[in-house]
């Protein structure tokens, strides 16, 4: 899978990021991750979560393939960033696109599976505000990787949790979580939600 990505917006803007050879990866369109960042930017998320980029935010990308939204988040002001995958291809051309961007001291580049992580760890075991979760389609991944993530203390009770499905995936809002807003980008469905309303898995 070839074509041209590259950062939407921030102080990394047009600068390029090299796509997967695999076809088990699936970036994000530039298009969509640039409505997506859009919402993330101007929506209101409330006091205990504004502002959303500065350089306290931990951005934490569960299924990060490319690292572009990892990189994005980084770009429009975010810290620090933790990306994961199981995927040893998919990790290599994350950390190749960090180093190209300059940014390879702001990202944590992990092998790990996001339904069964470690415990919190690099950048001093803070929890994420910023949490990207695009798993492959159709596999029930999504709360799988939350109720995980949570137990383990990647998220907390103010991160904000943007989840990425095929558009008629069934989708049910994780508990202790709030559906923000849901939009829909052709066949892609990206729902924005805070942690912290009702019980959370980890208390």
């Amino acid at each position: 899978m070839k074509g041209t990505m590259r950062i939407i917006g921030g102080t990394l803007s047009g600068r390029k990021i090299e796509p997967p050879e695999s076809i088990t990866t699936r970036p994000m369109m530039d298009r969509v991750r640039e409505a997506l960042f859009n919402v993330l930017e101007h929506r209101d998320f409330g006091e205990d979560i504004d502002p959303l980029f500065s350089e306290e935010t931990v951005v934490l990308d569960a299924f990060c393939g490319t690292g572009a939204l990892a990189f994005e988040a980084i770009s429009r002001g975010a810290g620090r960033a933790v990306l994961f995958d199981n995927s040893s291809q998919a990790l290599k051309v994350a950390a190749a696109n960090a180093a190209a961007l300059g940014i390879k001291d702001k990202c944590h580049i992990i092998r790990a599976d996001a339904t069964m992580p470690s415990l919190r760890q690099g950048f001093g075991g803070q929890a994420a505000k910023l949490v990207f979760l695009a798993p492959p389609y159709r596999k029930g991944l999504i709360p799988l990787a939350y109720r995980a993530l949570t137990q383990s203390g990647w998220i907390g009770r103010h991160s904000i949790i943007i989840a990425e499905t095929a558009k008629k995936e069934v989708f049910e809002t994780l508990e202790g979580c709030e559906l923000i807003v849901s939009k829909t980008y052709g066949d892609t469905a990206v729902r924005f939600m805070k942690c912290g309303v009702g019980k959370m898995e980890n208390g």
